[in-house]
């Protein structure tokens, strides 16, 4: 891969919205290169869920599937992490790799996602997506009416346990390292949701099954599922590197996401040429909704280089018609 190489679109990212935009985009017969990572979010889930006629698929499967229809269309998808972009003066992008190459682009859509950052106790990452969640419509239908113990780190902690409420009777929050309200107790035993004081120091484990979080006191409250409240952070490097800033998401006062902001309806970052979608833009969506973003973006970036391509006919078209006013039309306008 090297400099002389140009397509009209350059996709970064090759997870749903990413493989999605680029589906879009070769059907519209766009030369179109995917620049995928091989690290999406949900790498850690057996299963997606949600996603109308793929619920229940492995999230790898469903990318694999993705990878072979783009490419049944003539894309081209590469294993390689984009890692910045610079805009040419002439127009289009230039896209620096991981591995030293470089690719041009008429046009760029960034689908690189987020990563989530989770609390700092001993085998959280280990049971990620498994056993320790954060999504009631990813998971929730897996662990209902079973025993549930949310971790409060902060103030989407409280929401947390109030939606879980809806999967299974059985939720506990664990107060943990958050200062719980007045309000916040008094919405909670409305629910029927027990209050656990103390820190949480670890996980108790069974035949690689989770069944329960050990106190820092030395007691242990029983649980089949722990929910936490990740940060959404963006990987926003290749957007940042062009000068799109990551914006903070607030819920009551505390920053809990990091994205790069774009038009909510096609996707255009503040950078003309340059478009977003999934979880880079969107932290709170999920796969099937990543997927759309990625569509509209897409169509919102095939219409800009229709226009692109109607200005410079028009162009030529003119200055031909300045050259020879008396030539009738070609074969074309008969």
């Amino acid at each position: 891969m090297d400099t002389d190489e140009r397509f009209d679109a350059v996709v970064v990212g090759g997870g749903a919205a990413g493989l999605a935009g680029a589906l879009t985009l070769v059907r519209a017969r766009r030369s179109v290169l995917v620049l995928d990572s091989g690290t999406p979010r949900n790498a850690p889930s057996a299963h997606l869920h949600g996603y109308l006629g793929q619920d229940g698929q492995s999230p790898a499967a469903l990318l694999a599937r993705g990878r072979a229809e783009v490419t049944g269309y003539g894309g081209e998808v590469r294993a390689v992490t984009a890692v910045a972009a610079d805009r040419l003066p002439g127009g289009g992008f230039l896209v620096r790799c991981g591995d030293g190459s470089t690719v041009r682009a008429r046009r760029l859509l960034v689908a690189t996602g987020l990563v989530d950052e989770l609390p700092g106790l001993p085998g959280i990452r280990e049971r990620w997506g498994r056993d320790v969640l954060h999504c009631p419509y990813c998971h929730g239908w897996e662990v209902r009416d079973q025993p549930l113990a949310v971790l409060a780190t902060g103030p989407v902690s409280v929401h947390q346990a109030q939606l879980w409420r809806n999967w299974s009777e059985h939720v506990t929050l664990l107060a943990h390292t958050w200062p719980l309200t007045a309000q916040d107790r008094e919405l909670l035993a409305a629910l029927g949701v027990a209050v656990v004081e103390g820190e949480v120091t670890g996980l108790d484990v069974s035949e690689d099954r989770l069944t329960g979080v050990a106190l820092a006191g030395g007691t242990s409250v029983a649980c089949r599922a722990l929910v936490v409240a990740p940060r959404f952070v963006a990987r926003a490097g290749v957007l940042t590197s062009l000068g799109l800033p990551t914006v903070g998401v607030e819920r009551d006062g505390q920053v809990v996401a990091t994205c790069v902001a774009s038009d909510p309806a096609t996707g255009a970052t503040a950078l003309t040429g340059v478009w977003a979608a999934g979880n880079v833009t969107a932290p709170m969506e999920q796969v099937a909704g990543s997927a759309a973003q990625g569509v509209r973006a897409a169509v919102a970036l095939n219409a800009d280089l229709v226009e692109e391509e109607t200005r410079r006919a028009l162009e030529v078209h003119r200055a031909g018609a300045r050259a020879d006013p008396e030539a009738g039309p070609g074969p074309a306008g008969r």
